[in-house]
């Protein structure tokens, strides 16, 4: 008899148990959020090697910052199809300021050496706080077809 009772009691802690541990949620650090190296990300814009399919999605394998995280406006090197190409971040899921848009995915748009873009739209809007940033995005800015 005592055995059937003990047997009651723990079966009833594994259920309250089970249950306490489906209640939590999962969440993510905006640290594991932020575009470093690795992070798969999408093109946005209608140059020729980010249209066409590929089995592998572009990867960021350098992030031209101090420490190593990227944000809006800053410039990285993707592995995209075989070939290494610089791209420009024009939106990110991590949080960032007040008042800036955060986005599904992160979006870069291919860049040539010399800071060209090499498609002539991009498909999505990007942040109007890169009209701040003076100089090296005009041309970005100029085939962008809306603006967050």
């Amino acid at each position: 008899m005592a055995l059937s009772q003990l047997s009651r009691s723990l079966t009833g802690l594994f259920v309250e148990t089970s249950s306490v541990i489906h209640q939590r949620t999962f969440s993510v650090t905006a640290v594991a959020a932020a575009i470093q190296k690795m992070t798969r990300v999408r093109v946005v814009d209608n140059s020729p090697l980010g249209t066409t399919p590929y089995h592998r999605a572009p990867r960021v394998i350098h992030v031209y910052t101090k420490n190593g995280i990227g944000k809006v406006g800053d410039r990285v090197l993707l592995a995209i199809k075989g070939q290494k190409k610089k791209a420009l971040i024009v939106g990110h899921k991590m949080p960032g300021d007040r008042m800036t848009p955060r986005f599904d995915s992160n979006n870069v748009v291919l860049i040539e050496d010399n800071g060209n873009p090499t498609g002539t739209r991009i498909k999505v809007p990007i942040p109007t706080h890169l009209r701040k940033m003076d100089g090296d995005y005009s041309k970005v800015l100029a085939i962008a077809s809306s603006f967050v």
